[in-house]
C-alpha cells in the first residue's frame, strides 16, 4: 500500500476514491437484552489498476468503516486494465455468490450492481458488462467481483508463463506458411 498523499491531521493515507458499500446493524441477544455491534464494508481505490476492500467489525458505526478502510487500505492489489477494460471475460465465485464479469468497447460505460459498481470504479475500468448471479448479498458480491478481478491474466503474463511470444499464442506469425 503506497498511496500519493496523506492527510496532514490523522494520518492517514489518502485514495482517489472511498466507498461505503454496505453498513449492516447486528444484535446479540444478551440476558440484559441486546447488544448492538456495526460493520461496514468499504472499498478503496486509486482509478489507476489499484484497488483493495476492507470489512471492519465495531460498537460504533464510525469505529467500523475506519476499521474497514484500514483493511482496504492494506489489502490493495493491481487489476489488469486495457483499453480502459479487462483483458477477457470471467466469472468470480465467492459462497453462493457469482459475477460474470465481461469486456465492453469503447463508450459502453460501467454496466453493474451497487456493491460491484463500487470495485470497478475504484479500480478505474472504464467500459466493463457485469451480470450478478446466485446470491446478492453485498458482501459476498464484493468478495465475488474481488476473486474475479484478482484471476484475470494479460496476454503478455500468459506467453510469460508458458515461454512463449505474443506472436505465438495469438498466431500472427503463422499466417504465411502455405
Amino acid at each position: 500500500m503506497r498511496p500519493t498523499t496523506r492527510n496532514s491531521q490523522t494520518n492517514e493515507p489518502q485514495f482517489a476514491i472511498e466507498k461505503i458499500v454496505n453498513t449492516n446493524r447486528v444484535a446479540k441477544v444478551v440476558k440484559g437484552g441486546r447488544n448492538f455491534s456495526f460493520n461496514a464494508t468499504v472499498v478503496v481505490g486509486n482509478k489507476q489498476g489499484r484497488v483493495g476492500i476492507g470489512i471492519g467489525k465495531a460498537n460504533e458505526i464510525v469505529d467500523a468503516i475506519r476499521k474497514a478502510k484500514e483493511r482496504a487500505g492494506h489489502n490493495m492489489f493491481t487489476v489488469p486494465i486495457v483499453k480502459g477494460t479487462i483483458p477477457h471475460e470471467i466469472v468470480g465465485r465467492f459462497g453462493a455468490s457469482k459475477i460474470m464479469l465481461r469486456p465492453a468497447s469503447e463508450g459502453t460505460g460501467i454496466i453493474a450492481g451497487g456493491p460491484a459498481r463500487a470495485i470497478l470504479e475504484a479500480a478505474g475500468i472504464e467500459n466493463i458488462l457485469t451480470k450478478s448471479l446466485g446470491s446478492n448479498t453485498p458482501a459476498n458480491v464484493v468478495k465475488a467481483t474481488v476473486n474475479g478481478l484478482k484471476e484475470l491474466r494479460t496476454i503478455s503474463e500468459i506467453a510469460l508463463l508458458r515461454n512463449k511470444t505474443i506472436k505465438e499464442l495469438t498466431g500472427l506469425g503463422e499466417q504465411n506458411e502455405t
